[in-house]
């Protein structure tokens, strides 16, 4: 295997893109920042994306955030939810919807030369949404209820959704899924979406299109006159980490997809460092080549047990991060012995790590850092968080990045006291 300082003759154009650092300058128009990215190449679609701090973290009721997110695109006081239906449709595009726990999404595909169009229907849903009672109760609880049970029955979603709440408790804490035992009515939909939908509250971040040209686009959308309702925003408390462990029996009959599950983590209030992202890649989890386990610590942990998983993950936070692992396997006594391994491979993390290895996990982590951008997804989660820190967008720098610094990161961040959540026979599975 090639390390990143010693590539064949003939790619160092390689070794230099994944050392580049792309950015790209934000703007601002009529009182929203926004920030485009223009293809350079032949793809004839564009894409808009207005996001929006009103993830679950900032929610004044459980569940009004997920309930939000689906009552987006319904009736408001430019068109009804067919109409703007039936006309995306004429124009070949796409509206979708999505919540982290930190920003709800709004998001437009289309035929590039379409964006005043489709940005008119996303300023519209900010200032004239309608809420009307029938709609929640006809159109929206359904999803709502619907993407609810679909994720209480993935008991990697429900691990890691557990797993929050017990790291963070409110705020970050908050689950993204509304639950039946907190009804959200319609007044408490209209309250929360007349502070999220202000103008400070909100960016837009444009694909195929240049920051130039989309600032013109939103200057007309978001002119005085079509402005966002509210003007105070969302307040969420600091983040606090606490940790602690859940215990969750596994339906038994639950679809054979439902495997047991151990999430073992560990919080910080602090925003995630390079380090951070290359220990990620050092524990590993996820094989470079198909139909072999991979070199990392967790890949031969998991090829221990036959159709077992482990896989480090990091959700990164403007104020807090979460890392950890997520372990699975076919029965709860094989994820018993798997989970005992996979915690005392993080008990010893980043500790000393051969400078090939730290190389090859910096070159994943260069390259998962750049390749995340050339989904709409990655870019999006990339460049909306840094728009509302008033920063530049641009990819991780990881040139820093040394044995000693991750060995000094994980060190930091093993400190905390540790969040486990098991989901399956929770009379075989290990405790925290």
């Amino acid at each position: 295997m090639y390390s990143l300082a010693k590539l064949p003759k003939g790619q160092s154009a390689l070794k230099t893109a994944l050392r580049r650092s792309v950015s790209s300058k934000a703007s601002s128009a009529g009182g929203v920042s926004v920030i485009g990215f223009e293809n350079k190449g032949p793809a004839a679609t564009s894409s808009l994306t207005v996001a929006i701090k009103a993830g679950s973290r900032f929610e004044s009721t459980p569940g009004v955030a997920h309930v939000l997110k689906n009552f987006a695109f319904k009736a408001t006081a430019n068109a009804s939810s067919l109409r703007t239906a039936r006309e995306t449709e004429l124009y070949g595009g796409v509206l979708s919807a999505g919540l982290t726990r930190e920003h709800l999404y709004l998001t437009a595909e289309f035929l590039r030369g379409d964006e005043e169009h489709f940005l008119s229907v996303l300023a519209s849903v900010l200032s004239s949404s309608q809420f009307h009672a029938h709609e929640l109760k006809e159109l929206v609880l359904p999803v709502v209820q619907s993407e609810a049970v679909s994720a209480q029955s993935s008991p990697v979603e429900l691990a890691l959704d557990v797993a929050h709440n017990l790291a963070f408790r409110k705020g970050l804490g908050n689950s993204l899924y509304a639950s039946p035992h907190y009804p959200v009515t319609i007044d408490d939909v209209k309250s929360f979406a007349q502070g999220a939908f202000s103008k400070n509250n909100v960016a837009v971040i444009g694909s195929g299109i240049s920051t130039e040209s989309l600032s013109q686009v939103v200057s007309q959308a978001f002119g005085s006159g079509s402005a966002a309702a509210g003007s105070s925003g969302l307040n969420t408390t600091s983040t606090s980490y606490y940790g602690g462990e859940a215990r969750i029996p596994l339906d038994i009959h639950a679809p054979a997809t439902s495997v047991p599950t151990v999430v073992i983590a560990y919080g910080s209030t602090s925003p995630a460092g390079p380090e951070l992202k290359v220990l990620k890649h050092l524990l590993g989890g996820e094989s470079a080549l198909k139909w072999t386990p991979g070199s990392s610590p967790l890949s031969q942990a998991a090829d221990k047990v036959p159709e077992g998983s482990a896989k480090a993950f990091l959700l990164p936070y403007s104020d807090a991060a979460l890392f950890g692992v997520v372990v699975s396997a076919p029965t709860s006594p094989q994820l018993a012995g798997l989970a005992k391994e996979v915690a005392q491979i993080l008990k010893s993390a980043g500790q000393g790590a051969k400078d090939d290895e730290v190389k090859r996990a910096i070159a994943k982590a260069t390259f998962a850092d750049a390749s995340a951008s050339e989904t709409l997804q990655g870019l999006v989660a990339n460049a909306g968080p840094a728009l509302f820190a008033g920063g530049e967008v641009k990819s991780e720098s990881f040139s820093g990045v040394s044995a000693s610094s991750i060995s000094k990161a994980a060190s930091e961040l093993l400190k905390s006291k540790p969040t486990v959540v098991s989901v399956g026979n929770v009379n075989v599975l290990p405790y925290a």
